[in-house]
């Protein structure tokens, strides 16, 4: 096994390990989802995003690919792609930093410190060059109509069909209630 692929799987599993809920997208371990949390103290707080994490085969050497799949109203996010602006992943990337940098560090400081004289969203930078109160109600507006844990496939797990009762839980269904009255 060459040493980006051994890098890959161990960056990944540090994030797995360090209580981020990660999705694959393949068989591969190129391209997942992980679940977001905005951060306190900004009015992101609250809200859920999935993220999108395509990783190069030159990974560390390279950086990974970082877009938000539910919507997100910010500057620095384009709001139709979900791709991100973000200087230290696309410019300053280095082989020092792994994965839980991308969601410890650098994407908490993203939505913390938004740049608006560097936007891929035009209107929400004017907006908070402009009436800072009103961008940051917008934002909150996002979080409520698409940043909530359902919007990222966050639901209570349902059981598979295939998937047995105990036997507590077969006494308790009611056979009646699925199948309807008998005709009479």
């Amino acid at each position: 096994m060459s040493s980006p692929s051994k890098r890959r799987e161990m960056d990944l599993m540090k994030l797995m390990m360090s209580d981020y809920k990660v999705e694959m997208i393949n068989d591969g371990m190129q391209e997942f989802y992980v679940e977001f949390n905005g951060p306190k103290e900004s009015p992101y707080h609250g809200g859920v995003w999935k993220i999108r994490v395509e990783l190069p085969d030159a990974y560390p050497y390279k950086s990974p690919s970082i877009g938000f799949v539910n919507k997100i109203y910010h500057p620095n996010v384009d709001e139709m792609s979900g791709s991100v602006c973000l200087d230290v992943i696309n410019q300053t990337w280095s082989p020092m930093f792994d994965l839980v940098n991308v969601f410890e560090v650098f994407l908490p400081q993203l939505l913390l410190y938004p740049n608006p004289s560097d936007p891929l969203n035009g209107e929400a930078a004017a907006l908070m060059m402009r009436d800072r109160t009103a961008y940051e109600q917008r934002v909150k507006e996002y979080c409520e109509k698409y940043a909530k844990p359902e919007d990222v496939g966050a639901v209570p797990e349902e059981r598979s069909s295939d998937e047995e009762l105990s036997e507590d839980e077969y006494a308790a269904s009611d056979d009646e209630e699925i199948a309807g009255k008998p005709d009479p």
